[in-house]
């Protein structure tokens, strides 16, 4: 198996022949983090990795999550990738405000997905009650801040509104990202990949030259940090 490029790749990195590997630029999503998994491995405590995208946006970073690895996690897995997910925009020195984006806004319209991100909310409220974090919450409240005031005044969203958005499933996440980097034309960085024990990040299918050097910037910072 050694033979193969990403198996190779992944233990230079276990055996600290390498700081960090990228990969993916030509190979499927899958095919590219299964080695990283069964040879490096998840940081203590993980259940889930996850994939967060950044987008360069007018009003700053926007932090997407997950947008490439859990199809439709449960609460509880969604509470771990939203602190997954937090843990990784404060090294970008940014204070994380997250939403939990979905179809209703804090009950207002009844289904799984709600009642899973109202969960969620519930259970990160409880386990960081100095994280900034609310939802359900329709995606457009939660940068629409005078609409949130007048409407849900309660939010801790109200003022600045959110700067990281999670998903309640992986159609969701990807179908948003998509249209931010292809409609609105803002650029990315990513997918990031969270959770794993040593830096290991998957590039999109066809990456731009820009995009490459994008990622391995961050690459360098996070083995620099570990």
């Amino acid at each position: 198996m050694m033979f193969v490029r990403n198996y190779f790749g992944a233990m230079m990195v276990e055996t600290g022949e390498a700081d960090a590997l990228i990969s993916g630029l030509t190979r499927s999503y899958p095919d590219t983090i299964r080695p990283a998994l069964q040879i490096i491995g998840k940081e203590p405590g993980v259940k889930k990795v996850a994939g967060m995208y950044i987008l360069l946006t007018k009003r700053g970073p926007l932090f997407f999550s997950d947008t490439t690895v859990n199809f439709n996690p449960t609460a509880e897995e969604i509470v771990e990738i939203t602190e997954l997910t937090a843990q990784t925009v404060e090294r970008f020195n940014i204070k994380p405000r997250i939403a939990l984006v979905t179809y209703s806004n804090f009950g207002s319209a009844k289904g799984d997905d709600a009642e899973k991100m109202n969960r969620a909310v519930e259970l990160l409220q409880q386990r960081n009650p100095d994280m900034i974090v609310d939802g359900e919450i329709q995606a457009h409240l939660a940068f629409n801040t005078e609409l949130l005031q007048q409407n849900h005044p309660f939010s801790k969203l109200v003022g600045e509104g959110a700067n990281t958005l999670i998903f309640p499933n992986l159609s969701a996440a990807n179908i948003a990202y998509n249209l931010m980097t292809e409609a609105a034309g803002f650029d990315a960085i990513g997918p990031i990949l969270l959770g794993i024990r040593k830096p290991v990040y998957v590039l999109q299918l066809g990456s731009s030259e820009r995009e490459i050097v994008n990622m391995v910037a961050i690459a360098v910072v996070e083995a620099q940090g570990k």
